[in-house]
């Protein structure tokens, strides 16, 4: 699915962009907040490292896995990836995203609460 997009979406989603994740809450209302996204286009999987304890976690961990968008802009160019986001732990999981984060952005600093939100992505909006 995202391996049709091009090379310049590609491109796009490994240069050096913040990004925003946003979640529903239990009430109905968005949750955005600013984060580090890698995406596997040949899997069609977003990666947010951040701590277990974080609100972003534990809001996709109380639902058992939730509806999440990513977004990322720069100037008149920009790409939202949505999909159904689920939260993993396994310590080879969270090494991955740690390894293609840095690749992204810079070494994450050591937090042993680290986990993973990973977003199947299931549609794609934007204009690259």
């Amino acid at each position: 699915m995202l391996s049709s997009k091009g090379e310049d979406f590609r491109a796009f989603w490994t240069e050096r962009h913040l990004c925003t994740l946003t979640t529903i809450r239990p009430d109905g209302t968005p949750h955005v907040v600013p984060v580090g996204v890698t995406l596997d286009v040949d899997t069609a999987t977003a990666r947010v490292i951040t701590s277990g304890d974080s609100h972003k976690a534990r809001q996709i961990l109380a639902a058992g896995g939730a509806p999440a968008a990513v977004c990322q802009v720069d100037g008149r160019r920009w790409s939202t990836l949505e999909g159904r986001a689920v939260v993993r732990r396994e310590p080879e999981v969270v090494e991955d995203a740690e390894r293609r984060y840095a690749d992204r952005y810079r070494t994450p600093r050591p937090n042993p609460r680290r986990v993973v939100i990973e977003i199947a992505v299931t549609r794609v909006l934007g204009t690259v």
